[in-house]
Order: C-alpha cells, then sequence, then structure tokens
C-alpha cells in the first residue's frame, strides 16, 4: 500500500537510526563516508559479508541500489512486474519487483532488468526521483548548470535536476559525469542526503535565546558528551530551522521543545507517563485510526520523529504515536535495554526494560523484570544473549545474525483442544499453588486453599467443548491475570480475568458471583464475541499472538501479555507430559492483498456456496511475518492439482453448526512456520 508522507516524515522514515553502530573493524571504519555507511549498515539496508565488509569503493550495480531503496523505504510485496533475467523467488528478485511495482524502477524493452548491470549517477539519480514520487513527495527542478550537462540524457534531466537541487548528487569540480559508475559508498550517500530534504534552503537564523518562561514553540539544539545533555545557546521559531541545524552536523544529538526531546539520531523509545496510562499507536499520520495500544515504560523502536508525531517501530509494522504518549532517550543517555537470553537449560527468558517517571522526586528510573518464553530456537546458542521487537526475529547481540522463531503456544490457534483432562488442569493448579505458597512470599499466603482457581480445570475443560476455546489457555490466562488467583480483583470480586481493570484505573473491575462467571464472560464477553471469532470487531486471529498479531494486538496493553500467556501453557505442558506441544501444525495467511481470504467448506474454490467465512485483509507486515495465524490438521488436492489445506475454523462452534469446525483454504494463500 502506497504511504502518504509529507517531506519531513520521509525524512524520518529513511534517516534516523534506532539502532546504536555495531561496526568494528571493517573497510568503512576509515571511509569519508562511513557515517552513511554505518547507518545504513545497522538499518540492514546495505549487507556486510561474514567479516563486517561492505567493499564501499567497489561500484553498485542496478540490482543492489534497487534493493537499497526496497529496504530503506520498507516497499509492499508487489509482483506487477517480472523480469526475465531474474530467477523467482529469490531475495534481491523480490526486492526489484517490490520497487518495479512501487514505479521506482522499469526494465529494458525487452523485458530484462540487467540487475548485475553498474548503475550510472543518471539512472540512480532516476530511481531517487521516482521514489519521492512514490511516496506524494513534491520536488522542484532548476536548470541543470553541470559543465557536461549536454551529456545527460534527455530521460534523466528532470531527475538529474531534482536530486542536484535538493544537494543529494552533487558534482565533482562542476562536472556530473551522468554516466560514470557510482559506488556502494557513493550510493549509501545519496541515500542518506535525503534527509536533507526541507521546504527552505540555505542556513537557519538563530533567535536570541528567550527570557524567564520558556515559550514551547522555541526549539532547541543539543549534544550529548559524558552522558550529559549539553543545550546550546542557539534557539530557533521553526522545526525546520532546527532540522537544518541539527542536519548539518553529528555533534548535534537532538531537538527538543520546552525541555522534551522530540527527534534524536539515535536511541529507544519509551511509552510515556501520560493521563491514560498507555500510548495509541495509529496506522495514520493524521493520528485517528488507532490500531493498537502500549502500556506506559515499555520500550518500542523508534524509527525517525518529525514535529507532529513520532514513527515507531512494532513487530514488523510501522505506526505513528504522539509526542505527548512517548518518552525518547539518546543512545548516548541508554540506561538499559531489553534483551532475550538462552540459559544453560535451553530456555529462552525474556528481560523487558521499564522506564518509569516519579512525579514528586521529577526522576526517571528502569528497572528489568523476567520471564521464562520456553524451549529456545535449536538455532539459538546457548548463553547467547539476543534482541527481538517482535518475539519471532531475534537478532544476536554483537552479530548481524538474525534467527526467526515461533514460541508454539503463543502463536498456536485456541480452537486446537488440549489433550489434558480436567483431573490433569486441576492438578497442575493444585500443584502450583503449593509450589507459589512455599515461596514464603505474603501474598501467596495459604494459597493452596485460597486461590480462586482452585478446582477450575473442570469448568474450563467444560467450557473447551462448548465453546471451542483451549481449557489449557484458559487456566493459562486466569493465572497470569490473577496472579494465580491471589490479586485483590480475584479475592474480593471473583474477577480472575481483569476484566474491566485499566491501565488508568487498576483498583476497578466487575464482580463476579464466582470464578465461574468470571470464565464464562472471558470468553462470551471477549475471546468468541470480539477476539478470536473472524466477524469480532478486534479479530486479529484466534491465538495469543503479540502486538502485530493475534488477541495481544487489542486485548492487552503489555505488549509481552501473549508471550507470557504462552510461558505458562509451555509451564502446564511440561508438568503434565508435554502433550500438547508441537503437536499441531501452524501456519500464518501470508497473502498480502487488499481483498478478503475465503475459508471454504470444501477443497475447491469452483463453489459459490461454499464460503464458510472470510479474513479481513490484512498485510503480514514488512517482514511478511504475521498474517492471520491458523493450524493445519489435513490436505488435499482438488481437481486441477493445487493443494488445499484443511485448518481449524475460528468461527464460534454457534455460528453455522457445532459440526463446522474445519475450514479449507487453498495452500497459495499460506506460510508454514517451520
Amino acid at each position: 500500500m502506497k504511504r502518504w508522507i509529507t517531506p519531513f516524515v520521509l525524512l524520518l522514515l529513511l534517516v534516523s537510526p534506532f539502532f546504536a553502530s555495531v561496526a568494528s573493524a571493517n573497510d568503512f571504519s576509515n571511509h569519508q563516508m562511513k557515517e552513511e555507511l554505518t547507518f545504513w549498515v545497522n538499518k540492514g539496508v546495505i549487507q556486510t559479508d561474514a567479516k563486517g565488509n561492505v567493499y564501499p569503493n567497489r561500484a553498485v550495480t542496478r540490482g543492489e541500489f534497487a534493493s537499497y531503496l526496497a529496504r530503506s523505504l520498507s516497499l509492499p510485496v508487489s509482483t506487477k512486474y517480472t523480469f526475465k533475467d531474474l530467477k523467482a523467488n529469490q531475495s534481491r528478485t523480490i526486492e526489484i519487483q517490490n520497487a518495479a511495482g512501487a514505479g521506482i524502477l522499469s526494465g529494458y524493452p525487452d523485458g530484462t532488468f540487467k540487475a548485475n548491470q553498474q548503475i550510472t549517477r543518471q539512472q540512480m539519480a532516476g530511481m531517487i526521483s521516482k521514489a519521492f514520487r512514490h511516496l506524494n513527495v513534491p520536488v522542484n527542478s532548476t536548470v541543470v548548470q553541470f559543465k557536461d550537462s549536454k551529456k545527460i540524457s534527455p530521460n534523466f534531466v528532470g531527475a538529474v535536476s531534482a536530486a542536484s537541487n535538493l544537494k543529494i548528487i552533487r558534482g565533482d569540480n562542476g562536472y556530473f559525469k551522468p554516466t560514470s559508475n557510482a559506488t556502494i559508498a557513493h550510493a549509501s550517500a545519496f541515500l542518506y542526503r535525503m534527509f536533507a530534504v526541507t521546504d527552505q534552503g540555505g542556513s537557519p537564523t538563530p533567535v536570541p535565546p528567550t527570557v524567564g518562561n520558556e515559550n514551547p514553540k522555541v526549539h532547541k539544539v543539543s549534544s550529548i558528551s559524558n552522558s550529559q545533555l549539553n543545550v546550546t545557546n542557539d534557539s530557533y521559531l521553526s522545526f525546520a530551522d532546527a532540522l537544518a541545524a541539527y542536519n548539518a552536523t553529528s555533534v548535534i544529538q537532538t531537538i527538543s521543545i520546552n525541555n522534551k526531546i522530540i527527534k534524536m539520531k539515535s536511541g529507544q523509545l519509551f511509552a510515556a507517563e501520560n493521563p491514560k496510562q498507555y500510548t495509541s499507536l495509529y496506522s495514520d499520520t493524521a493520528l485517528k485510526n488507532e490500531v493498537t495500544y502500549v502500556q506506559k515504560g515499555h520500550e518500542l523502536e523508534y524509527i525517525g520523529s518529525s514535529e507532529e508525531r513520532v514513527v515507531v517501530g512494532v513487530g514488523g509494522y510501522t505506526y505513528y504515536a504522539k509526542h505527548a504518549e512517548v518518552d525518547l532517550v539518546p543512545t548516548q543517555l541508554s540506561k538499559g535495554a531489553s534483551y532475550y537470553i538462552v540459559n544453560n537449560d535451553g530456555l529462552l527468558v525474556h528481560y523487558p526494560y521499564y522506564r518509569t517517571y516519579d512525579a514528586k522526586s521529577r526522576q526517571y528510573s528502569g528497572r528489568y523484570t523476567d520471564y521464562t518464553v520456553g524451549p529456545a530456537s535449536p538455532a539459538m546458542k546457548k548463553g547467547q544473549t539476543y534482541t527481538s521487537n517482535d518475539g519471532v526475529h531475534f537478532k544476536e547481540k554483537g552479530s548481524s545474525q538474525v534467527v526467526t522463531y515461533y514460541p508454539y503456544f503463543q502463536f498456536q490457534s485456541v480452537r486446537q483442544p488440549s489433550s489434558y483432562s480436567a483431573a490433569d488442569l486441576n492438578r497442575f493448579i493444585a500443584y502450583a499453588l503449593d509450589a507459589r505458597q512455599k515461596t514464603g512470599i505474603a501474598r501467596y499466603k495459604n494459597a493452596s486453599t485460597k486461590s480462586k482457581l482452585i478446582g477450575l480445570g473442570t469448568y474450563a475443560k467444560k467450557m473447551e467443548e462448548l465453546h471451542n476455546v483451549n481449557a489449557m489457555f484458559i487456566i493459562a490466562t486466569a493465572i497470569h491475570e490473577s496472579d494465580y488467583g491471589m490479586s485483590a480483583n480475584a479475592q474480593t470480586k471473583n474477577n480472575i480475568f481483569g476484566i474491566r481493570v485499566f491501565d488508568s484505573s487498576p483498583d476497578k473491575g466487575e464482580y463476579y458471583q464466582n470464578p465461574t462467571k468470571s470464565i464464562d464472560a472471558f470468553i462470551t464477553r471477549y475471546i468468541n464475541l470480539n477476539y478470536a471469532n473472524p466477524f469480532g470487531a478486534y479479530a486479529n486471529g484466534a491465538a495469543p499472538g503479540n502486538k502485530a498479531v493475534g488477541f495481544n494486538m487489542k486485548y492487552a496493553s503489555d505488549p509481552f501479555w501473549g508471550s507470557k500467556i504462552a510461558g505458562h501453557m509451555w509451564r502446564i505442558d511440561q508438568f503434565l507430559g508435554q502433550k500438547d506441544a508441537n503437536q499441531a501444525e501452524l501456519a500464518f495467511i501470508s497473502y498480502s492483498g487488499s481483498t478478503d481470504v475465503n475459508i471454504r467448506t470444501s477443497p475447491t474454490s469452483k463453489q459459490n456456496n461454499n464460503i464458510l467465512f472470510a479474513y479481513k485483509a490484512k498485510n503480514p507486515g514488512e517482514l511478511s511475518a504475521f498474517g492471520y495465524p491458523i493450524v493445519i490438521v489435513d490436505r488435499a488436492k482438488d481437481e486441477d492439482g493445487y493443494t488445499w489445506y484443511k485448518v481449524f475454523a475460528d468461527t464460534n462452534p454457534e455460528f453455522k453448526s457445532p459440526t463446522q469446525r474445519y475450514g479449507w483454504i487453498h495452500s497459495d494463500l499460506v506460510t508454514l512456520v517451520k
């Protein structure tokens, strides 16, 4: 889908780094374009070899530069155009096709692209010009003033003029050299200079500092040294002027208004203290369409910011947030960051880092918590530390290696029934409560006799049969939401799912006659009404999920809620004999088109009356990793030889009849989780 972006937002998407430099000894550490190369390497736009080298002085090819544009702009998947000299389904081919689909490039008349052909400076200008057009960013052309202007192909005069006018591509002693080949270093610089696009040219004129109370509309810029933010004496009346000063030197690290940082060159973003106690994330730059939200204090990915909004990365998606609802912390001032580690038992343990503000002391503080996700991927190393912003793509610390791993219970559909009996679940509950009581922690005193979870395995199993919601998921969620049935809301209100308990009013919540009534409300008013049911208001897949897919998108402000629920399910399964883990074949719907995806009652699309239900169109994200999660139980081929998957249907069992618990989907619309 095309992004409609103002010039300033474009700068932010292209420019703002969200990782500290990982480059050490490599072939560009002393290069004159080190800053630009390091930036794009850290963003994964320019990729290194095994030694961390990029060969900056090597001529860049048409295919490489097309890939740089596709990655830096996070272009949507497209198969609108194909080229006969490119091998299908290869990563470079996909990126070139994405750029072609966005109108940024085209091939030759014979249907080829010539990806290995060295790109010329004028061809590069052409692609950059089309990138601005794709983003709906206006650019102005002027008369080309280079000494060799007549050598520029008529097809590229406008593009060269625009790029030159914006100072993206510069001459060499007055010559443009349109047919000369550009190097990888040049490519990094040309992309990097795109952030210099502003509505005004020339140097900004500082205004005198204000006296007394600072005008909140006055912009300040700051450097950072010795873990201190050093505000300069210069003030700027407009963001554009402050941005020009910010871009003019690497010394300046932040722009702020009234002591609040609104832009930084690298760092962390945290959901801030605000009256709502959570941060809304929007899909549109106007900040109208809230897609999801995150509890205060949680760390998110900083992509960039303008004066009006902050660009946030969550789970492979780009969202926008209000400045008032986030805190920006430059890399040099960071006190901690979330991470994962694989312990000696091969378990993946998450250490989220929270940042909070104390209104009394007017000080920020940070703290770590931890929980066990479950078994780590076999591709992960014991003792190794990883980072991840979605709980699926884990980047090895100190390396560019990324492991993709979907923790099983986090993405298993709750329509998959548990193999454990009511007696099994009650046995685990009794064991867990006894273990909590033996910790000696005050809040678990007499847990084995006082907990509101005692004996609820029987009712959870009954609800699984009646409402088609996994009983182990019900118990795991109750454990998490009620602190093993010992929370104040559980003890005084029989509310074991935190129903109507909000971030802004944690002491409130609905009252129930007994805990089973709380289970009734959780399933009928939430899971089966709005979350698991594909016709529900918050339907994003029938699995615990994360902030990209599943219940976690809208049910909980904690971005790790789905991961924590899955961790409880894993512990239940471990205690009861490991009968449920990895028993189903997981997949997700990877179709990225604009039409709905049909689930049918039979493996054929030649009938119009066999549609059981349809999933609403959902883009699987920039990493194509988070479509609707499904569970495959069988396969079949239709009369044309195409493979179909039989899956658990997300619909409630009452929707058509209790027997319609399965549906069929064409395999071309699905990616298997491996």
